[in-house]
Order: structure tokens, then C-alpha cells, then sequence
């Protein structure tokens, strides 16, 4: 199994996305790239922590490949918006993509300029390596599971597009 961490807007509906792909075998909401250790949710939300809601995505490279992840995560995302997703505004909403070595932070660069190539705006995506990742809360764990009513800034279409994805 391989890790990378994804920031998109709120970490609810990102990670229920990711949840949906074939290949994706665990997931965890949290704050990656916090100046502070063991940031709170209060603390993440005054933009003092620096750090990005994201989340924690482990697949299995056999089933899917970095390249496709983000393929479908560009689906998900406003890679052009800066510091906000829909209605969420503020420096924990930004968009970023966490790598943890040198192969993942070529192949995330590849990808994301080869994309960003079907923009007619400058796509804001951060990439950069991943300096720490602290679960949050564990209400927010799997809260669109918990609470499939709740809030969610990616369209539910996306999930089902996400749920029949195959690299194939």
C-alpha cells in the first residue's frame, strides 16, 4: 500500500470522495502541514495553524495509480481557486496535493502541469512535501457516512463518477 494526502476544500466530502474509488483501501480526515502539533479544529479554522484540511489516502497501486487519483481529484476540485472550495473560504480550504518521497513528488508534478494545461487560468494547486498530518476529531472521521444529510461542497454525481472510475 501507498500514501498521499489530498487537500480540497472541506474534508468531509473529499473524503467520501476518495472513499469511492477502487483501489482506495483506508482514509483519514485531518491537518496536513500544521505549525502547531495536535492542531484542534477551532484552532485549524483561525487560520493561525497554517495547516489544510486533507486527507489521508492509502491505495493500493496495483488497483490504482497516483496519476489516476489525481486525475479524478482535478474532477473534484476548482484547481484555480485560491484558498477556497464553493462556499468554504479561508487557508485550511486551499487545494494541495502531500507527497512523502522524491518519486511521488515527480510523478504529482507531471500530472498536475499536464492538466493544468486544459485551464485557461493559473491553477493554484499546492504541492509541496507532507511535514505532518494530525487526524482530526473523530467526529469528523467518515462524517458524510455518519451524517449522509450533511454538508458536502462536492456534487453528488462526483461520487458516483468516482465510484465507477477505472483506470482501465
Amino acid at each position: 500500500m501507498l500514501t498521499v494526502y489530498f487537500a480540497g476544500g472541506c474534508f468531509w466530502g473529499t473524503q467520501h470522495y476518495f472513499k469511492q474509488i477502487k483501489g482506495v483501501v483506508n482514509t483519514c480526515v485531518g491537518y496536513a502541514n500544521s505549525t502547531i502539533p495536535h492542531p484542534t479544529y477551532h484552532e485549524v479554522c483561525t487560520g493561525m495553524t497554517m495547516a489544510a484540511e486533507g486527507v489521508e489516502v492509502q491505495y493500493d497501486p496495483a488497483v490504482v495509480s497516483l496519476e489516476f487519483l489525481i486525475e479524478l481529484y482535478f474532477k473534484s476540485i476548482d484547481p484555480t481557486s485560491l484558498n477556497r472550495q464553493c462556499d468554504d473560504k479561508g487557508t485550511q480550504y486551499r487545494t494541495g496535493i502531500y507527497y512523502t518521497n522524491a518519486e511521488q513528488q515527480h510523478i504529482i508534478i507531471d500530472t498536475v502541469t499536464r492538466l493544468a494545461k486544459d485551464y485557461d487560468r493559473h491553477v493554484v494547486v499546492e504541492i509541496m512535501q507532507l511535514k505532518n498530518f494530525y487526524p482530526a476529531e473523530e467526529y469528523h472521521q467518515d462524517y458524510l457516512d455518519k451524517n449522509p444529510d450533511g454538508y458536502c461542497h462536492i456534487h453528488p454525481e462526483l461520487f458516483e463518477l468516482a465510484r465507477k472510475a477505472n483506470m482501465q
